[in-house]
């Protein structure tokens, strides 16, 4: 599968692990877990402006999952950053930055290396946005360690310019829905959190399935915008410098009239 196996750097063992071996022994399909409360549809609550009337998703009750309008759950974790240990606590950017959590399966996989250095390439127009990014795995801080000393071309990561967090309690991907349970590794799991702590986009692909940077920074835009034009919404596909849309009957006629 697409997410099996490369050989581990200098010092870390080639045999397949328990988990590796679930990881490649995993269907194209997996469902996880969810509670009946989790199940429950999410709640419009509107609010008028003088303008338009702003539709916002907020989610039940505080034992449901998280999902987008829930506050994140807040996590304390070790982490490694610039070749050292660090801690990372979620709760710090708040007010601060936005962040962009994202789950990978395992390190030492061909997947998630695609995923984790396209991020880090990029990572100077995040942080122009004012975001933070964060990858996290079921991984020990050794295991990302010995993957970022490994070259790129030999299958690691080199350098990172953001932490990659250490799951190994597994807490973190439980918390954020993103667990396989039977498998105790993550799908991927990607989340949008702004600066007062809210989940405002995510998204989970299966394991075989890799991430766009290009989606990930154009729902971020969007994200901004609407925040700082609350009387507006960005249209499917939208992208900095195109026509937004007033969400009343009048607004979206003269949106739909212009394009």
């Amino acid at each position: 599968m697409a997410c099996s196996f490369a050989a581990a750097a200098a010092g870390v063992s080639s045999a397949p692990t328990h988990a590796a071996r679930a990881l490649a022994a995993a269907p194209q399909s997996v469902s996880v877990a969810r509670s009946a409360a989790a199940a429950r549809p999410l709640r419009l609550a509107a609010s008028r402006s003088a303008r338009a009337t702003r539709l916002v998703a907020r989610a039940g009750g505080v034992d449901d999952l998280p999902l987008v309008g829930n506050k994140a759950p807040d996590f304390e974790a070790e982490a490694v950053f610039d070749q050292e240990f660090i801690n990372v606590k979620l709760s710090d950017y708040i007010g601060k930055k936005y962040v962009i959590l994202f789950f990978y399966p395992l390190d030492f996989t061909f997947v998630c290396p695609t995923e984790i250095t396209a991020f880090s390439d990029r990572y100077e127009e995040f942080e122009k946005l004012n975001t933070e990014i964060l990858g996290v795995s079921i991984d020990s801080v050794f295991s990302h360690l010995a993957w970022v000393q490994t070259d790129r071309k030999s299958g690691g990561l080199g350098d990172l310019k953001y932490p990659l967090i250490s799951d190994v309690t597994k807490s973190i991907s439980k918390s954020f829905g993103v667990l396989i349970p039977d498998q105790g590794i993550a799908l991927r799991g990607l989340f949008i959190i702004d600066k007062e702590g809210v989940i405002q986009h995510s998204t989970i692909n299966n394991l075989a399935i890799g991430r766009s940077v290009d989606e990930t920074m154009r729902t971020l835009q969007a994200l901004q915008y609407v925040q700082e034009n609350p009387d507006e919404v960005c249209p499917a596909g939208w992208k900095p410098g195109e026509r937004s849309m007033k969400p009343d009957p009048k607004g979206s006629k003269e949106y739909f009239a212009a394009i």
